[in-house]
């Protein structure tokens, strides 16, 4: 019996075996259909698999929508979910009414269930969350997207803002997210007003977080926005923990520094390991010193004192000055000049403190 010669056979499959163990391991597919089902007979791809489709190509490739089809012919049979007859299905508008789909979908209760698996799974410590928000500027207009409510869901508004990339010439929307301390693992995030406060944020997420963690007590960690009076008030009312900023505004920030050039705190050392991003850089110590003096609610005030922090104002002040010494030198050079135009004293004065304010 003369042997068979072998095929030698190519086939792309890139990180998607390693991205499919971990969706087999929570279970995604099996909550996609069942969040969002396909109760449709007419409907050729199911809503759930279109998602898996693009769940997977967002991890891989970040194509648009309209290149799906091509995206999965390119890798092996089956490693995005689909059949090879399905695959042929893909079109964008089939995946756009999926998404559509996913928008009328219990889509908090879909994340919740997702995290809880994590939790379980793969044992993430959901004691200590940490919070924070940023904003995602859009290009176009958007006429349509000022908070309307589509199928009885109300929408974003995607509008102008304070925005955090420094781009208020462009239209956005506010993106709060959580993850644990454990590995910084997303636990909750979602989507507000492009003009949103971050300040307005915090007793809903606070809400989400624990009917995800099964217990109020976590501690719950974020920036200056959450040191509001009726939301710390709010988070302890339910036996709730939080670590936050005070901000300057605060009058407790003014007494502090006032008290502190007549005083020299009890710095207790809290932490010191090596530099985090140079490795032969001086080593990044915490000290921290807890105010004689509550908060205005009453709450304990604890001041950080850290190394690494006082080295970069030092140098951004000292930045800061150069440039300032700079420019004055160019401004009095500019005077000195007889074609100067800057001949009145007010106009000088305000020169010299539009280069201080700088």
């Amino acid at each position: 019996m003369t042997p068979q010669p072998f095929e030698l056979r190519k086939e792309r499959m890139g990180p998607l075996p390693i991205v499919n163990h971990f969706m087999e391991r929570l279970g995604i597919d099996t909550l996609l259909e069942e969040f969002v089902p396909t109760e449709d007979a007419r409907v050729d791809l199911p809503y759930a698999k279109g998602l898996g489709v693009l769940l997977r190509s967002i991890i891989v490739e970040r194509e648009p929508i309209y290149r799906q089809q091509e995206t999965v012919h390119t890798f092996a049979p089956r490693m995005f979910g689909v059949e090879a007859n399905e695959a042929a299905l893909l079109s964008d508008d089939r995946i756009g009414r999926a998404l559509d789909q996913l928008f009328d979908a219990d889509r908090g209760a879909l994340m919740t269930e997702t995290v809880v698996r994590i939790g379980r799974r793969f044992g993430v410590c959901l004691n200590e969350l940490h919070n924070d928000s940023t904003t995602i500027c859009l290009t176009g207009q958007y006429r349509d997207a000022q908070g309307r409510s589509i199928r009885g869901r109300r929408a974003p508004w995607i509008t102008f803002g304070l925005s955090k990339d420094h781009r208020p010439d462009l239209k956005q929307i506010l993106f709060v997210l959580t993850t644990s301390a454990d590995g910084g693992i997303p636990v909750q995030f979602r989507c507000g007003d492009g003009n949103a406060s971050d300040v307005g944020t915090h007793i809903e997420t606070w809400e989400t977080l624990r009917h995800v963690a099964g217990r109020a007590d976590f501690l719950y960690v974020a920036d200056s926005k959450l040191c509001v009076t009726e939301t710390m008030d709010y988070i302890d009312g339910k036996k709730g923990r939080f670590v936050t900023v005070l901000p300057r505004t605060r009058t407790e920030d003014a007494y502090f520094r006032k008290w502190i050039q007549t005083h020299e705190p009890e710095w207790e050392p809290v932490w010191d390991r090596p530099n985090p991003r140079r490795k032969h850089g001086p080593r990044d110590r915490w000290w921290v010193f807890q105010y004689p003096l509550p908060s205005r609610e009453v709450w304990p005030v604890t001041w950080v004192y850290s190394s690494l922090l006082r080295l970069k104002q030092d140098r951004t002040r000292m930045e800061q000055v150069a440039a300032a010494t700079e420019e004055l030198v160019g401004l009095k050079k500019r005077l000195a000049s007889p074609k100067s135009r800057l001949r009145k004293g007010p106009k000088v004065e305000a020169c010299i403190t539009e280069i201080f304010r700088r």
